[in-house]
C-alpha cells in the first residue's frame, strides 16, 4: 500500500536535472569550496571584465602564487576563461557555467510564501 502525503502538504517537486549534471554541477561546487576563490569570482562579476592575475592578486591581497594557483583551480573547473596575450594571462567569468549553477540553485516561491 503506498501511503499519501496529509492533505495539507504542498506536492513535492522533483529534481530536474540527471545524475551526470548534479556530478558535474557538485565539481563546481567543490571547485569554491575555498573563500579565496569565492572571493575571485565576487572580484571578476563586481568588475565585468577579465583581469589579469596582477590586479587580481593585488586587489584581493594575495600573494601571486596564491592568486594562481586559485586562479588555475577555478579554471579547470570551467568557472573561468583564460586568454593569453603576450606574456599576460587574463581571467573572466564562464557565463554559461554559472548560469547552470544559478539554475541549480534557483528558489521558486510558494504561492503562499509570497502572500498570495
Amino acid at each position: 500500500m503506498t501511503e499519501r502525503a496529509p492533505e495539507c502538504c504542498t506536492p513535492l517537486g522533483s529534481a530536474t536535472i540527471t545524475d551526470a549534471e548534479a556530478a558535474s554541477t557538485a565539481e563546481l561546487f567543490k571547485a569554491l569550496a575555498h573563500p579565496q576563490r569565492v572571493k575571485i569570482l565576487n572580484l571578476l562579476a563586481v568588475n565585468g571584465a577579465a583581469m589579469c592575475v596582477l590586479d587580481i592578486a593585488t586587489t584581493l591581497e594575495l600573494p601571486q602564487p596564491n592568486a594562481s594557483h586559485h586562479l588555475k583551480l577555478l579554471s579547470r573547473a570551467g568557472l573561468l576563461t583564460r586568454q593569453q596575450c603576450g606574456t599576460w594571462a587574463y581571467y573572466g567569468l564562464n557565463h554559461e557555467v554559472l548560469e547552470r549553477l544559478s539554475a541549480v540553485t534557483a528558489v521558486t516561491r510558494p504561492a503562499a510564501a509570497l502572500g498570495a
